[in-house]
């Protein structure tokens, strides 16, 4: 791995010196470009219980607030940068505590770095970047704003949410790319974590346009620490009105749990303003090495079913869902009278405005 990065940080060093005159032809700035979100939601399990135990939206009988998300964009001739934070609950969750780092127990950090990160164009089709940044893993994301569902799917609870490290992208046409890079040693953080800090996790992802419509990402993440994913994240709007998308991923390895499952996103636009849409997810949790916080025990596997709506009022959109899950082989939840079952179903209406 030192190697490699050797090679790459020479390599990135000889692409800038030969681009440096393209510096000096600099364009005038554009402008800076300030964007974000904020929810709030009231979320009711219907067992009055806290059964479901994926990211963000957990207060039950609660009116309650996501975020406010603030995020910084600017690029200047082939150079650009990208500083996104976020501030309450939906972001305290995402923060791993950690005392090496001088972390703060979970919860009670005021804030979280979504994405810190600089870019250059060596030319029209290559492209390095550096920082901190959202995981290029999966299909849905932190964001309220680029999910349809305001729920999240156990793939995204256990898979990474951000990585640390260096990228190389080159666009080979409209519709073939290729990303490799190098990443910390751990998922979610900013620094390498591991008794050895080292930048020892290999990414890459292979993007396809095979027709108008259709875009398919095909993941890799493996790493000695947090062990190795591999994922499909594909989606096809199929006519104006209707979208199917698909998640499959399976990971194994180092890390706090091993799985595999897919979850697949049917959309149904009825109107301008409103569209329906299904999130069909079978998760089966395997092997654990430090613990999981998802609910889903090693063996059990469950069936999660939701159906949400998106009804849009020009940047706000309010989002009615209902949600069932159901394990298999463990009472993962449980009643009112405190009496385990294997069936969990709540109801969620959330409010986000994009700006």
């Amino acid at each position: 791995m030192k190697k490699t990065l050797l090679l790459l940080s020479v390599f990135s060093i000889a692409a800038f010196t030969v681009k440096a005159q393209d510096t000096v032809k600099t364009t005038s700035d554009a402008p800076l470009v300030i964007y974000g979100s904020v929810d709030t939601y009231f979320k009711n399990d219907f067992s009055n219980k806290p059964n479901i135990q994926t990211s963000f939206g957990s207060d039950q009988n609660s009116v309650s607030i996501g975020m406010i998300d603030l995020g910084l964009k600017k690029k200047v001739g082939k150079a650009s940068f990208v500083g996104e934070m976020s501030f309450g609950p939906r972001g305290q969750e995402q923060s791993i505590p950690d005392a090496t780092l001088g972390g703060l127990p979970a919860g009670t950090s005021s804030y979280h770095i979504q994405n810190l990160y600089v870019s250059y164009d060596v030319t029209d089709k290559f492209n390095l970047t550096a920082g901190y940044m959202a995981t290029f893993v999966g299909y849905e994301v932190i964001s309220p704003t680029a999910n349809f569902n305001y729920s999240t799917s156990y793939l995204f609870s256990a898979g990474p949410f951000q990585n640390a490290g260096f990228k190389a992208t080159y666009a080979f046409s409209d519709k073939v790319s290729l990303m490799a890079g190098a990443f910390n040693d751990t998922w979610n953080t900013y620094r390498s974590t591991s008794s050895t800090p080292e930048v020892s996790t290999f990414g890459a992802q292979l993007f396809l346009a095979p027709v108008k419509g259709w875009t398919a990402y095909i993941n890799l993440a493996s790493g000695k620490y947090s062990g190795t994913v591999l994922d499909l994240t594909t989606a096809y709007q199929i006519t104006d009105a209707f979208k199917l998308g698909l998640n499959a991923a399976r990971k194994s390895g180092n890390g706090a749990l091993n799985y595999y499952g897919y979850a697949l996103y049917p959309q149904l636009a009825v109107s301008k303003t409103v569209t329906f849409g299904l999130r069909e997810e079978y998760f089966k949790a395997k092997a654990t090495n430090s613990g999981s916080d998802i609910g889903i025990a090693p063996g059990n596997s469950v069936l999660a079913s939701t159906l949400t709506a998106n009804i849009k009022a020009g940047p706000l959109t309010f989002i009615p869902e209902v949600r069932l899950d159901h394990t298999k082989n463990i009472d993962a939840f449980v009643k009112s009278d405190g009496t385990a079952t294997k069936s969990a179903s709540q109801f969620i209406l959330a409010a986000v405005y994009a700006f």
